[in-house]
């Protein structure tokens, strides 16, 4: 009953929009303003441009010309750059066209019918001061329904200081409120109280499913190819579904239309490289074509390699690298239509070679986890109010482990060989159109699917020693969609809403899950610059990430919702309090939340599906018998202070938070605190240009300790049951035979789940980079310290015995913490032609 009053609700809420809308324009004449806005230079589209009809400081029919026209007509630019606006006839128009980053333009043209306005921005603007060109804001937080939404200007994520020098688009969101760090080091993102698995991480359409290389200290994305960055940790669109803590929807560049550009950098452990430039001598209109080729590798197998093999006499190898490379490439078909071809390909390696003394034996170890993406997207303009998008998306996933053994002798030659892979794989189809209807409205819809095809175990083993040979795959087929409509409104002056609703489904075998999604956002502006939001939204999640670890290794495992094993579901709730401080270019954010999840999914105590110790194994265990279903709450308080622009920029950041979840299975049944519930979180990041050749960056954070589990007791007992003395048929459960033949071994009771709480972790980051520009290439040497002032953050923690002095063979037991990371300093050159 309730989700048939929602859905009629919402029907109302467009019908009664659009009835009064047409009623109060019924006798006005209206044109349409449509077109692309694209980056000077290069042509690039241009996302999120504040398009606005200007208010014009001649006009003396408003009697307080000061404050800003809110019923004056306004829109942004969408994914691929388009607008439509809609505006009352009239002889002449101003209109203004801004972005972060980019000089405003302001045309003035005449308005007597419909026509196409393509528009060019100028890049480099970034570094000036803030100048007012008009009575309307650059862009305001304030004005807009959309709530617990951050964007990231790409060249500001670029300046901030990074570990070893690698330029990491997660984490800085990780120095964002309301978005938790992992362990030291590692890029994994845990928003308001959800798991890594919980984020929706798209890339030009595409999943991304293990956005990490080198086991989670790096990301997969190269800043250097990515246009565009957005965080979503609430208030969700009902064009977002299949989470339930966030969204990171990426954007690669489309490549510069009007001639060769390239830029790069050598750093101390990968370089890479970037290449973007026209395919045809036509530079716009049909038939021109752009293309756009960006690569990244490290060189640690290169360093490694050599000094392993000398150390070891030539014995033993081994090494570790990792490569990505993004590849686009678009073009015009004609006016109304644009095709783009995307991908994505990247690969971690770690082998070890291990040759015997006496040449012998050898053995050959090596893991892999690895990315491939691709997006063929179709754009077609309708008419000046409807644009339509069809995309047609590949994401594949895969985990291998392999092992191969050779032991020669004077009789036979014996072989042993091992491959263990798990994946995902993801063939998918969306349509989507945006409708402008009036000024006051703005409406999407769209429909989506996807085969997904999960491979928990796949496993080869061949033994020449014992005749084996087996080959056990175990795939699932699984097919998840979902239909959505959204409308943006302007009802009055002061209000603001985003009202849609989402329906999805999901089918496995036999069963079939279909869940309505309302969302509903809505702003009311208190006074120009200010104003209050709150939004509702209820996601469901049908994919799950099993994990022992919990820190996002490659050996997690990828998992579907089955008849056993029901759809992860969130409901949040968020108010908020949004600012701008259009004069000094800030604008203040303050937002509450609470979040509650149900059917999250767990290990059980003890279980692994994946035992890495014998793969062989993993087949035997069905991972639904070792999983368990729980609930979970979060809640808290976020507050961001922040400057895009200007000589000075960057932002404060604090949450504080609280997060607990509870499974029948765990912890005999009682609430406990994840292990990345931190109470308190801050950030503060600074950039300052302090001459157009040397530019200051530092970063500071805090975080309130982990939530661990430990030992609080560790003691020797004789483990029953000696397999040895079975086999010679010896009773071997009698205390005697225990006494005189067991073996002692260390046993660790345990307390209540992460009842420990680690040290705080705090850091201080600091860089400077020198630049140097001439007519037709820039360079930047850039040197850093990432944990400045050497802060020894734990890692995790051990229960060791050491002797106290006294009597003879007396020990104590004591809390061992080990660091990873302590002060490192990097040197890293970056060009650009």
């Amino acid at each position: 009953m309730k989700t048939r009053l929602l859905v009629a609700w919402l029907g109302c809420l467009w019908v009664s929009g659009a009835y009064s809308q047409s009623k109060s324009t019924l006798n006005v004449p209206t044109v349409t303003i449509s077109g692309y806005v694209r980056e000077a230079g290069s042509q690039e589209a241009l996302i999120g441009v504040n398009v606005y009809q200007s208010n014009d400081p001649t006009d003396r029919s408003r009697p307080d010309r000061s404050r800003p026209d809110r019923t004056r007509p306004g829109t942004t630019t969408n994914t691929y750059g388009f607008y439509s606006l809609t505006v009352p006839a009239q002889d002449s128009l101003q209109l203004t066209y801004s972005m972060v980053g980019y000089a405003v333009e302001q045309p003035r043209i005449g308005a007597q019918k419909s026509q196409t306005v393509n528009v060019f921005l100028v890049a480099g603007k970034q570094l000036s001061e803030v100048v007012v060109r008009s009575s309307r804001a650059d862009e305001k937080v304030s004005e807009t329904a959309q709530m617990s939404q951050i964007e990231l200007p790409i060249a500001q994520i670029k300046k901030v200081p990074a570990l070893l020098g690698e330029k990491d688009v997660l984490k800085v969101l990780q120095l964002m409120p309301g978005v938790q760090k992992g362990s030291e080091g590692q890029s994994g993102l845990y928003v308001r109280g959800g798991g890594p698995d919980q984020n929706l991480i798209v890339l030009d359409d595409a999943v991304v499913y293990n956005a990490s290389h080198l086991f989670g200290f790096f990301s997969v994305f190269n800043g250097d190819a990515l246009k565009s960055v957005e965080l979503t940790k609430g208030g969700f669109p009902a064009r977002y579904g299949g989470r339930l803590s966030s969204v990171i929807d990426l954007n690669m560049k489309d490549g510069n239309k009007e001639k060769l550009h390239g830029e790069g950098g050598i750093g101390l452990i990968a370089s890479r490289l970037t290449l973007e430039g026209p395919l045809t001598k036509k530079k716009s209109g049909p038939g021109s074509t752009s293309f756009l080729l960006s690569g990244r590798r490290t060189y640690l197998d290169v360093i490694a390699a050599p000094l392993i093999a000398a150390e070891s006499n030539g014995r033993n190898t081994a090494g570790y690298y990792f490569y990505d490379l993004n590849a686009k490439v678009n073009t015009e078909l004609g006016p109304k239509d644009k095709l783009y071809l995307s991908g994505y390909f990247g690969r971690d390696k770690f082998y070890a070679i291990d040759k015997s003394s006496n040449s012998n034996s050898k053995s050959d170890i090596g893991l892999g986890w690895g990315n491939a993406t691709g997006t063929l997207r179709w754009n077609h303009l309708f008419s000046d109010k409807v644009f339509g998008n069809a995309s047609f998306i590949y994401s594949n996933y895969d985990f291998s482990i392999s092992s191969d053994e050779t032991t020669t002798s004077q009789q036979s030659v014996d072989e042993f060989s091992l491959r263990y892979t798990s994946g995902i794989r993801d063939l998918g189809a969306k349509y989507d159109l945006d409708i402008y209807p009036n000024p006051q409205h703005s409406i999407r819809v769209g429909v989506q699917a996807t085969a997904h095809q999960f491979t928990p175990s796949a496993i080869v083993v061949k033994n020449t020693d014992i005749k084996e040979n087996r080959r056990d795959v175990e795939t699932i087929d699984v097919t998840e969609a979902g239909v959505y409509a959204e409308d943006t409104w302007k009802p009055t002056d002061a209000w603001r809403v985003n009202a849609g609703l989402r329906l999805s489904a999901f089918v496995h075998k036999a069963v079939t899950y279909l869940r309505p999604e309302p969302r509903l956002s809505v702003a009311y502006i208190i006074k120009p610059d200010l104003s209050v939001k709150a939004s509702y939204a209820l996601m469901n999640q049908y994919v799950h990430l099993l994990s022992n670890t919990g820190i996002g290794l490659p050996t997690d495992l990828w998992v579907p919702t089955t008849d056993r094993i029901r759809p992860q579901q969130s409901q949040q709730w968020a108010v908020g309090l949004a600012k701008d401080f259009s004069e000094r270019g800030l604008t203040l954010t303050i937002e509450g939340y609470y979040k509650r999840m149900d059917n999250i999914v767990n290990y059980k105590e003890g279980a692994s599906f994946l035992l890495i110790e014998d793969p062989t194994r993993a087949d035997r265990v069905r991972w639904e018998d070792n999983v368990t279903a729980g609930r979970g709450w979060s809640y808290g308080a976020e507050v961001l202070l922040q400057k895009k622009v200007g000589r000075f920029s960057g932002w404060i950041g604090y949450t504080w938070s609280r997060t607990e979840w509870q499974f029948a299975d765990l912890n005999n049944g009682e609430p406990f605190f994840p292990r990345y519930d931190r109470r308190h979180d801050a950030s503060l990041v600074g950039i300052y240009e302090l001459s157009p050749r040397v530019t200051l960056a530092g970063t500071w954070v805090y975080g309130t300790g982990q939530a661990l589990t430990l030992p609080q007791i560790s003691y020797n007992a004789f483990e029953q049951g000696n397999p040895y003395l079975t086999n010679l048929g010896y009773n071997n459960n009698l205390p005697l035979i225990n006494q005189l033949f067991g073996f002692p071994r260390q046993v660790d009771e345990y307390g209540p789940k992460n009842s420990f709480r680690a040290e705080a972790y705090h850091r201080f980051d600091v860089s400077v980079q020198f630049h140097k520009k001439k007519k037709r290439h820039e360079r930047t040497w850039e040197f850093s310290a990432y944990n400045a002032y050497n802060r020894r953050n734990p890692f995790f923690y051990t229960l060791t015995s050491r002797p106290v002095d006294g009597p003879s063979n007396t020990s104590e037991t004591v809390l061992q913490r080990y660091s990873v990371f302590p002060i490192v300093p990097s040197v890293s050159y970056n060009f650009k032609f």
